[in-house]
C-alpha cells in the first residue's frame, strides 16, 4: 500500500523574497508528488483462502514488476498477511481482501465498507468454493452474490474494471463448481459495460488446472497451482493497468464526485410478493437492482444490506 502525504501550510510571504522562491519550489515538488500519487492504479485482490493463504499474489507482482508497472500500482485492502512459505519479491505490496473460510455470500455482506474506503480501479476475485462446500449454495445464489458485489464496486467507482476468475477444481470435481464456471460467461456478458468492463481469468480444469496442482487437502493450489493462477490472472490485470495508464481509464484517486446508492426498503420492511416462484431458503429475495422473486417459500426475507436480502 502506498502512502502520499502533503501538507498545506497556508501562510503568505511578500513577493521577491528568498522564502517565496523556496515556497514556489516546494509547490512544484508537491504538485509533482500529488500527480504521482494520483496516477497510482488501485487494485483490490478479493477472495477467500485461495487469495489469503496461497502464494499466487507474489507471482503476479513479479509479472507487474517485469512489465515496469510496479511503481504505478497500489494493491489495496484491509489485510496484509502472506504465508511464510511464499516468496516475497522486492517491493511486494501485500495488501489484499482475502478472507479464509468466507463465502461469496459473506463477501457480499461486507464489501461496501472495503470498496468505499479504497475506491479500487480494478477488482479481481475468485469466490464460490466455500459457498458450495460449506454453504451448500447453488449457482444462482452464488451469482446473486457476485451481482451484489458488483453493485457495491460500481457505487464506489463507476469506472471500476473487474476480473472474475473461473474457479479452480476440487480434487473430487464438484459438479456445482463446474456448473458455476459454465455460468460465469453469461453473467459477465449480461453485466459488462464500456465504462466498467468485466473480463474472465479462466483458472478452471477446462483451462488446464489439474489435480496435480492441488494441495493435499484437494482444495487449495500448491506451488504449481499458484503458478498457474498467476499465469491466468496476471495478464488480465496487466492489461487493465495498461489501459488505465494509457488513458482509456481514469484512476479513482483523481475522481472528485462521489457516487451514492439509495434504497426504498428499510430493515423492518418485508418486500411484497411478486407473481411466480418464491425464493427458496438461502436464496436472494431483495436488494438494490434485484429483479428476481421478493417472497420466500420458506423462512422470511432478511435484510443484510442495501444490495442484498436473503430468505432465512
Amino acid at each position: 500500500m502506498s502512502v502520499c502525504l502533503l501538507q498545506d501550510y497556508g501562510f503568505q510571504v511578500s513577493s521577491g523574497s528568498f522564502v517565496t522562491m523556496q515556497l514556489r519550489a516546494f509547490t512544484v515538488v508537491a504538485g509533482l508528488a500529488a500527480t504521482t500519487c494520483a496516477q497510482k492504479v488501485k487494485v483490490l485482490l478479493l477472495g477467500d483462502s485461495i487469495t489469503e493463504v496461497s502464494c499466487w499474489r507474489p507471482f503476479v507482482w513479479d509479472q507487474i514488476t517485469s512489465a515496469g508497472l510496479a511503481s504505478s500500482v497500489d494493491f489495496v485492502g484491509s489485510m496484509s498477511n502472506l504465508q511464510g512459505r511464499c516468496s516475497r519479491p522486492s517491493g511486494f505490496d501485500p495488501n489484499h481482501e482475502g478472507h479464509s473460510g468466507w463465502q461469496a455470500y459473506d463477501i457480499a455482506r461486507n464489501i461496501v465498507g472495503w470498496v468505499q474506503n479504497t475506491k479500487p480501479d480494478i477488482v479481481q476475485f475468485m469466490l464460490g468454493t466455500n459457498d458450495v462446500n460449506i454453504g451448500k449454495r447453488n449457482v444462482r445464489t452464488i451469482l446473486d452474490s457476485y451481482t451484489t458485489m458488483l453493485s457495491a464496486m460500481r457505487a464506489a467507482n463507476p469506472r471500476v474494471k473487474v476480473i472474475v476468475d473461473k474457479l479452480i477444481p476440487t480434487s473430487w470435481s464438484d459438479s456445482t463448481i463446474e456448473a458455476l464456471n459454465n455460468a460465469i460467461p453469461g453473467w459477465v456478458q449480461a453485466r459488462t459495460t464500456l465504462q466498467s468492463p468485466i473480463v474472465i481469468a479462466d483458472c478452471s480444469r477446462a483451462a488446464g488446472f489439474t489435480n496435480a496442482m492441488l494441495h493435499s487437502d484437494g482444495v487449495h493450489p500448491n506451488d504449481q497451482g499458484d503458478q498457474f493462477l498467476a499465469k491466468q490472472i496476471g495478464p488480465k490485470l496487466r492489461q487493465f493497468i495498461n489501459d488505465i495508464q494509457g488513458g482509456t481509464g481514469k484512476p479513482s484517486a483523481t475522481a472528485t464526485t462521489p457516487t451514492t446508492m439509495t434504497t426504498s426498503m428499510t430493515r423492518s420492511e418485508s418486500p411484497q410478493p411478486t407473481a411466480g416462484r418464491c425464493a427458496a431458503m438461502w436464496e436472494q429475495c431483495s436488494g438494490q437492482g434485484w429483479t428476481g422473486s421478493t417472497c420466500c417459500s420458506q423462512g422470511t426475507c432478511k435484510f443484510f444490506n442495501d444490495w442484498y436480502s436473503q430468505c432465512v
